[in-house]
């Protein structure tokens, strides 16, 4: 497990991850381009923690995992365990919330946050994901806890054929009701001036079950990729106008929806107990996602001497909820008081430009200006689907922003020193509207609200030697506070959309600084982080419902990460994760209470190893323990205990008959409570779950 920094970054440092059958050449350097850092840039000079998980590395991780949320838990330590269910509610990258990306698009949805954003491609079409931590701006609102950007796989290069066919079942407990099976299907080809590539995956999943062999609750609110069905279709074509220009378009549709074959058994929050599940149908329609992705872009590698670059985008994102008979959902107009069942929906629609100028040697050697504007026009708004009712009005976020970034490299380039700025104009239009009866019937006098915003950026990266290298950085990201929450839940008559100061944008700044060694076989990492955000967000849950509270907040943390790599093809590793938040309570302007676990992800220590086992046979073993922690001014009952998982690959590879692989999720079938369940006060007795026991996949691929 390799924790990155800008130094000496290489490809086989990413392939340390990959127990899929081929190791590769430890002593092999290749740079690493970033693409989320909007300027292709080598990950080499970038002053802020960057990690690219290749192919290899996260079909490792896939081997065992359920879900592509699920397998970047164990590579990204300092994101929040993830809970193995349809939803990232909770789960934070350095204790703020990470913006979603696929190809640069934005699947994040801040103005009403629903907490899929990380369920809207299948990772068969992912080439790699790009993880960018810290608050930042670089790919505008949303990105106060980093960016993570799933990269979508290209025709090959070769002109050779792409045909790759995987599929892959995975039993819980060898229960009939626990076997899951996947089917993935790759086509593609790069012709003379064109490519293309079209796939089809196709996903069915049942039940999972705990370390003590009980089936696992269904989560009745959120959703959950148990008792599901997924459809992905994925395409993309390219043509080169010329040796410089190019025009690419891609496409992908997501659609994962519930099958609704159970319903929840409470279990015991207090007394330890979790929920099960049991056969039959709960209230409402099944939960579900949906979503959409186009875009166009154009490039020209040779524009007066710099690159251009020019996206649009659109993306379509509908999701429904589970539902419940919550105080907020009444309405004596309906049904009796108590008794009226609803169920929420989330729809986003967004689109924008994307428009990128870098040119180096630009006025002087060694100097890089990277520039541009961005625009982004965000439809959201909330329903209740069962009654028709309109929960969270429809809310347009507007914004445009220009960005200059500038990089001089100095000292025969081992010193290299950025700065840049990015000015967001937003505007966030309201209409008139009335609140449901849940909360009063309250009417609301529409508006929009603005801001300007200069976010700046400053870092430095250092070769001390050609092994060692220092960095150090300073970057302020924004996001909008949960609009939807604030806006649903206002029941007192008299206010103005123009007045809610809650509406004001969640502005974070990072600061951070770090090394890497490299030398030989041994790679070693570290940074330290500090964020704060003077008007931060945070989530409280009443009766059922959010509502949000705007709070100082300070984080920091430590990471740590330590891998050696033997001539024989051995690979072993450590890494270690610690971060501590806490919020201003009574508004003093001093932080004096711990941040839950709903933001801050619990210290972690990872390790693992991975070798040749016989020829063509490969393996790999990996150790995760989260380590307790207490929170200050909580109840005992919501303190973490930590656990252990253990997980195993072996994987077998023929040129003939394709790659065999026995991935092995809690090898030792450990009984737990997930983070989640535990450190959350509004965790009740149906959503207090068991963490996934277990569970055996038997996988096959073949590229032909």
């Amino acid at each position: 497990m390799n924790w990155r920094k800008p130094a000496a970054y290489i490809v086989t440092a990413c392939n340390t991850l990959a127990a899929s059958g081929v190791f590769a050449d430890v002593n092999k350097v290749e740079e690493v381009i970033v693409s989320a850092s909007r300027t292709n840039k080598p990950i080499t000079a970038i002053p802020n923690t960057v990690k690219v998980i290749d192919r290899e590395a996260l079909e490792a991780q896939l081997a065992t995992s359920t879900s592509l949320l699920d397998g970047l838990s164990f590579a990204v330590p300092s994101l929040t365990p993830a809970h193995q269910k349809m939803t990232s509610n909770g789960v934070t990258l350095r204790g703020r919330t990470p913006l979603y990306m696929a190809d640069g698009i934005p699947q994040s949805t801040p103005l009403r946050n629903g907490k899929r954003s990380g369920f809207t491609i299948d990772p068969a079409f992912i080439d790699r994901v790009e993880v960018i931590y810290g608050a930042n701006a670089i790919q505008g609102v949303g990105a106060t806890g980093g960016v993570i950007n799933y990269v979508t796989v290209d025709a090959p290069e070769s002109g050779d054929l792409l045909q790759k066919v995987a599929t892959r079942v995975t039993s819980d407990n060898f229960e009939g009701d626990g076997f899951h099976y996947k089917l993935s299907g790759l086509l593609g080809k790069k012709f003379d001036n064109t490519d293309v590539v079209f796939g089809v995956a196709h996903d069915v999943q049942d039940l999972y079950y705990d370390g003590n062999g009980d089936p696992i609750a269904v989560d009745p609110i959120q959703g959950d990729t148990m008792d599901s069905r997924t459809w992905n279709i994925f395409t993309k074509a390219g043509l080169d106008l010329d040796e410089y220009q190019r025009i690419e378009v891609t496409g992908n549709y997501f659609d994962l929806d519930g099958d609704g074959d159970y319903r929840v058994v409470d279990g015991d929050a207090l007394a330890g107990i979790p929920a099960t599940s049991e056969s039959g149908k709960g209230e409402g329609d099944p939960t579900y996602n949906e979503a959409l992705n186009l875009s166009v872009a154009y490039s020209h590698a040779n524009l007066f001497g710099g690159e251009l670059t020019l996206r649009g985008f659109y993306y379509d994102f509908y999701a429904l909820y589970g539902g419940g008979t919550f105080p907020a959902f009444q309405d004596p107009a309906i049904a009796p008081a108590g008794t009226l069942f609803d169920q929420s929906a989330l729809s986003s629609e967004k689109y924008g430009t994307k428009l990128t100028f870098v040119r180096d040697n630009t006025f002087w050697d060694g100097l890089q200006v990277a520039a541009g504007v961005d625009y982004l026009r965000d439809k959201t708004y909330q329903e209740l689907a069962q009654t028709d009712r309109l929960w969270v009005p429809e809310m347009i976020y507007k914004g445009w922003a220009p960005f200059v970034q500038l990089e001089q490299r100095l000292v025969d380039d081992r010193l290299r020193l950025s700065f840049g700025g990015r000015f967001e104009n937003v505007e966030l239009e309201v209409p008139d509207f009335t609140t449901v009866a849940g909360a009063n019937n309250t009417f609301v006098e529409g508006g929009e609200p603005s801001f300007e915003e200069l976010l700046g950026n400053a870092g430095i990266v250092f070769d001390v030697t050609e092994d060692l290298t220092v960095f150090a950085s300073y970057a302020e990201g924004f996001t909008m506070p949960d609009a939807g929450l604030i806006l649903r839940g206002v029941n007192i008559p008299g206010q103005t959309i123009d007045e809610l100061v809650d509406l004001q944008p969640v502005v974070a700044d990072n600061l951070e600084t770090g090394i890497n060694y490299r030398r030989g076989g041994l790679d070693i990492a570290a940074s330290y982080f500090w964020s704060d955000s003077d008007l931060g967000s945070r989530i409280l849950v009443v009766d059922g419902v959010g509502q949000i509270t705007r709070q100082k907040t300070e984080i920091e943390g430590l990471e740590v990460s330590a891998a050696y790599h033997f001539d024989s093809g051995v690979s072993t590793g450590i890494a270690y994760s610690q971060l501590e938040g806490r919020f201003d309570s009574d508004g003093d302007g001093s932080v004096d209470k711990d941040l839950d676990g709903r933001n801050i992800a619990p210290d972690r220590i990872n390790i693992y190893v991975e070798a040749p086992l016989a020829a063509n046979w490969h393996g790999r073993l990996q150790y995760s323990k989260l380590l307790d922690r207490d929170f200050d001014g909580g109840l005992p009952q919501y303190e973490f205990d930590g656990y252990s998982v253990v997980d195993a690959v072996v994987s077998y590879r023929d040129a003939s008959l394709g790659n065999f692989t026995l991935g092995i999720e809690n090898l030792l079938d450990e009984d737990y409570i997930t983070y989640y369940s535990q450190t959350l006060t509004y965790v009740n007795n149906s959503t207090y779950f068991a963490g996934r026991g277990r569970a055996v996949s038997l996988g096959w691929q073949k590229t032909f």
